[in-house]
């Protein structure tokens, strides 16, 4: 009996124990970056008793029963049950949410949830762009973003980069709109991409909030920014590292060249050049003589945190980078601080204000296209030495008069460009009767481009002026003033309820208000004693020219006023549904059509939070979307609608010349905005408790309304200095295609993780109107002398397809030549060895007629993949990206009897049977070198863009030294590029609509090898 009542008391004592009220304290830190969080909802799981994390992260529950389950839950962020069985301080890691269906993702003039959104919305976060260490932030979109092409002019350090968004648009400016934390910004070399926080890409109708800025995309640039309540924090990036270029373009040697010149004397019936070819070896490769090894440099600081009402940001950076043609003669350095701060004044009333200050500096050298450095290096003579025995740079003799020593050019090049910009954005808002928020902001940007260019006298060919760079009598130096500003004043109201907890209304309405002006000055000193930029002075000239005769021709002004509204509804937060009108008055257009009214309607629905649907099973989430509208397009030269006073006018007055003004282009006071209609449906899914998401779109975009100069008479003076024909409203395109993208994410083990992202675009372009008066428009050429342009824009075609002959092998006899049509036409009568081209109308004679269409530049498909692995303390990332279909323009040979060539002319025609692809060497006139299918190459390739392998510190040396994450990495960029294109560079491009894909020697991009570490504290 005392045994049972023994055991009874034990048991009693036992159940006390275990069910102990305790306090329990904590920190709730970022698995991501081991940041504290704040503002962390701390619940007892049963109960509706908790707390939040504080300041520092924070957190305490008093009178808490043990054992017990604490739930831990934060947007974005993973929420997490820890079973808590005694009172010791715990740490707690939340895993940021792979799904992100809570995530705010900004939409213009607001934000929405994702899992809200109704459009084809595109997010590029902090850790993407941390990952990749682009020098631009463009390079951060490319394979990132589905519908998003990035292509380069020129691998040179601080050169642009062209983003079309679903294709190309238009004929003229295809540009997006691009907006940093809600200021419009044309360059986006001036922010440093260790400010953003988030890049948002607006792909569809939805940008329609935008209006007549909107048809080729908008691109929202977020910065990094404090928090409420969040401890001091900072990130200290930096890597170095060097450059080189991915390959060189194999060209004939030394001893080769002499063969193949001597043979093409001997075929035109001339005595040889080269008497004796045993001894000229390889010869001199220009090549590895202009390309070389060149650093690069980034350091980037930045500091935030917030107290009870207020929030900062401070951000500081700089990047230098030297070209791997030209060395520092091609530099590229960069200096930016960022300020932002907030406040909140009063209770539901805050201000904010953000300062970015950038000051770059760029200097150049000729980068591509007919006499560049890679143009004269890839065609002068490998027999040459680059310096005489006296020292002096080898003269190009008897040299095609664009074709010169490259080294010499380099280091007779002496250009510079500085920009300094300030931009600014000041705002506030106030919430008022709990759902109306009104917002102002003012936002402004202030740039000046200064530029220098010294042109010393010099002789790069045959003594005497001829070469087009020869300078003989005097040195001359050019000083140029550049002073762009633009402000936006934009002004809205929110509205924000939800009804019975099932009817969720918002709605804004607002007015916006742009301004942008340009005001150019330049000068010309001739007669100059100066050895460089240092000491070269326009003031120090004996003669002084205003390079702006004309004052309407160095200034501009265009405003634009709008009013804009949009209404978002869901019920249930599964049926959604969103409106917008946007109405734009821009003073690029006449009375008649100042006005533009723009629309779009959006909705959505979430089929997965339905009843009848199995949130257990595979499928975690599923959403169906649909969007179209009608968006515009603005960028056009001003004031077309009105005959200006800005021509070119010289008068003589007492046999003296004065220069003035005459009309300019003819006017057309009908002239209006590119409209664009678009429409897109999407599918977005996620499987497997959210490690699988795919979404996956269809859109099609028709732009209406192209601008085209139409054909006019000559008797307008539409050819007069400074005039020009009009400009109408007469041609259309559409773009068609569909983008999916998948990614994965799978937590094998505590100490390994690996996801895996795919995304692809397919993409139809088709020109549907061009009605010029000619029925097509075409612009860019081909080689030297060619009579007519080689892109068009004609309806049924891509736009700015290739137009020229299309061959069909090589002559092989002489019968072959008299059973074919004559090509005496285009300059000389055909002879065995020559191309062979195709009489597409069979009148018996090669012509102008006879051209058709030979490649197209805009690709059919492109492709992003990135796969990255985390083991311990170790992470490896890789992405990729490709790009099918696309041809490219092989222009970089300058097809001269002298000049140096690839080595596919080994292989060329010497006789019946040889070969049936490349045309025989002669001096005499061929038809060899008109623009032909012969030309035209597959511009497809695949490019690995980074590969890098981290290694971050363990927690307990992080505490030791005081840093919440270190990390060390090794990376390389554009490690390698499978293609089949024989030039340096197939992701090359003009990015023009007509002259895309045309490689007049193209400055490659770099392959960049980098060592870096990322701190945080």
């Amino acid at each position: 009996m005392n045994t049972i009542r023994t055991f009874f008391v034990l048991l009693f004592l036992s159940s006390i124990s275990f069910a102990q009220s305790s306090q329990v304290s904590g920190t709730v830190v970022s698995q991501v970056d081991g940041f504290p969080i704040p503002g962390v909802s701390v619940i007892i799981k049963g109960e509706s008793r908790g707390t939040v994390t504080d300041f520092d992260g924070n957190f305490t529950i008093d009178n808490l029963q043990l054992p017990s389950t604490l739930v831990f839950s934060y947007v974005g962020f993973i929420t997490q049950e820890i079973l808590v069985s005694s009172d010791e301080a715990i740490s707690v890691q939340l895993v940021e949410d792979v799904a992100k269906l809570d995530e705010v993702v900004v939409v213009g003039y607001g934000t929405q949830k994702k899992k809200e959104v109704t459009g084809a919305v595109s997010v590029v976060s902090s850790e993407t762009i941390e990952t990749l260490k682009p020098a631009r932030i463009e390079q951060a979109l490319q394979g990132q973003v589905a519908g998003v092409n990035i292509t380069s002019s020129s691998g040179a350090p601080g050169a642009a980069l062209d983003i079309r968004i679903r294709g190309v648009s238009t004929n003229g400016d295809n540009r997006p709109l691009i907006l940093l934390d809600g200021a419009v910004i044309e360059d986006l070399s001036v922010v440093s991409p260790g400010d953003i926080e988030n890049i948002t890409v607006l792909k569809d109708a939805t940008a329609g909030i935008y209006g007549v800025r909107a048809a080729n995309g908008v691109i929202l640039i977020t910065t990094k920014s404090g928090r409420k309540e969040m401890p001091l924090q900072g990130e200290f990036d930096f890597y170095t590292g060097f450059q080189e270029t991915t390959r060189e373009i194999p060209l004939l040697n030394a001893t080769e060249y002499a063969l193949l010149r001597n043979e093409a004397l001997a075929a035109n019936g001339q005595s040889p050049f080269y008497t004796n070819v045993s001894g000229l070896g390889q010869g001199t490769d220009w090549q590895d003589e202009v390309f070389e090894t060149a650093p690069i440099t980034n350091y980037n600081l930045n500091l935030r945190g917030g107290t009870e009402k207020s929030t900062y940001a401070l951000g500081v950076s700089y990047f230098n980078q030297d070209g791997i043609v030209g060395g520092d003669k091609s530099n590229f350095n960069r200096y930016t601080s960022r300020l932002n701060l907030g406040t909140e004044l009063f209770e539901d009333f805050n201000v904010k204000g953000l300062i970015t200050f950038t000051h770059q500096n760029r200097r150049t050298i000729s980068e591509g296209g007919l006499g560049s450095v890679l143009f004269n290096a890839l065609n002068i003579d490998p027999t040459i030495t680059p310096r005489q025995a006296d020292g002096s740079f080898s003269r190009a003799l008897n040299y095609p008069i664009e074709v010169i020593n490259p080294l010499a050019q380099i280091a007779n090049t002496f250009n510079n460009t500085e920009v300094n910009k300030l931009n600014g954005v000041l705002g506030a808002n106030y919430t008022f009767l709990n759902n109306f928020k009104a917002t102002a902001n003012y936002q402004w940007n202030y740039s000046e481009v200064i530029g220098k260019g010294f042109f010393p006298v010099v002789d790069f060919g045959n003594p005497g002026a001829n070469t087009v760079f020869d300078r003989l009598d005097f040195a001359t130096v050019n000083e140029s003033n550049q002073y762009f500003r633009d402000y936006t004043f934009d002004a809205f109201l929110n509205y924000d309820n939800t009804f019975n907890d099932v009817h969720k209304v918002s709605a804004t309405f607002g007015t916006s208000i742009f301004k942008t002006t340009g005001d150019f000055y330049g000068r010309t000193g001739e007669n100059v004693q100066a050895q460089g930029l240092a000491d070269a002075e326009v003031d120090n000239a004996v003669t002084i020219l205003d390079n702006f005769q004309n004052l309407d021709n160095r200034i501009f002004d265009t405003r634009l006023l709008s009013y804009f509204g949009r209404i978002q509804y869901d019920f249930k937060e599964r049926y959604l549904f969103s409106a917008l009108v946007r109405r734009d008055g821009s003073s690029i257009f006449g009375p008649e059509n100042k006005f533009g009214i723009f629309y779009a309607f959006s909705a959505g629905w979430i089929i997965s939070d339905e009843e009848f649907f199995n949130s257990d099973g595979a499928i975690n989430f599923l959403k169906i979307r649909g969007s179209g509208g009608k968006i515009g397009n603005d960028r056009i030269p001003a004031f077309r609608f009105v005959s200006l006073i800005d021509g070119e006018g010289t008068y003589v007055f007492d046999d003296e010349l004065f220069f003035g003004n005459a009309t300019g282009a003819i006017a057309n006071p009908e002239i209006k905005w590119e409209e664009q209609n678009t429409y897109d449906g999407g599918v977005e899914a996620n499987f497997f408790n959210n490690k699988l998401r795919i979404t996956s779109d269809y859109f099609y975009r028709e732009t209406e309304d192209l601008l085209l100069p139409v054909q006019t008479s000559l008797v307008t003076g539409a050819n007069a200095p400074g005039s020009g024909v009009p400009i109408v409203n007469a041609g259309s395109v559409k773009n068609e295609g569909i983008e999916f993208q998948i990614k994965y994410r799978e937590d094998i083990s505590d100490s390994f993780s690996f996801d895996a992202g795919f995304n692809v675009t397919w993409l139809d372009n088709e020109v549907l109107e061009v009605n010029n008066g000619l029925g097509f428009e075409q612009d860019a050429f081909f080689g030297i002398g060619q009579p007519e342009p080689i892109a068009r824009m004609q309806v049924g075609q891509p736009l700015g397809v290739f137009y020229g002959y299309q061959t069909d092998g090589i002559f092989q006899t002489q019968a072959e030549v008299d059973a074919h049509a004559s090509q005496s036409d285009l300059g000389a009568d055909a002879q065995p060895g020559d191309l062979r081209y195709v009489d597409q109308n069979g009148d018996g004679e090669i012509n102008l007629e006879d051209r058709t269409f030979v490649g197209d530049p805009i690709p059919d498909a492109t492709f992003g993949l990135n796969i990255n692995f985390n083991f311990k303390a170790f992470d490896f990332q890789s992405y990729f990206f490709a790009s099918l279909g696309n041809d490219i323009v092989r222009n970089y040979d300058r097809n001269d009897p002298i000049t140096n060539k690839t080595i596919y002319a080994l292989d060329r025609w010497t006789g019946p049977g040889s070969t049936n692809e490349n045309p025989r060497v002669t001096t005499g006139a061929t038809t060899n070198n008109v623009f032909s299918d012969y030309y035209v190459e597959d511009g497809s390739f695949i490019r690995a863009q980074n590969i890098q392998l981290g290694y971050s510190l363990p927690e307990n040396v992080l505490e030791k030294i005081r840093l919440t994450r270190a990390r060390f990495y090794v990376s390389v960029n554009n490690l390698f590029t499978l293609t089949e294109y024989r030039g340096y560079d197939p992701a090359a491009s003009s990015g023009a609509p007509l002259g895309a894909g045309i490689d007049g020697g193209f400055y490659p991009n770099p392959r960049t090898f980098l060592i870096g570490t990322n701190l945080k504290f």
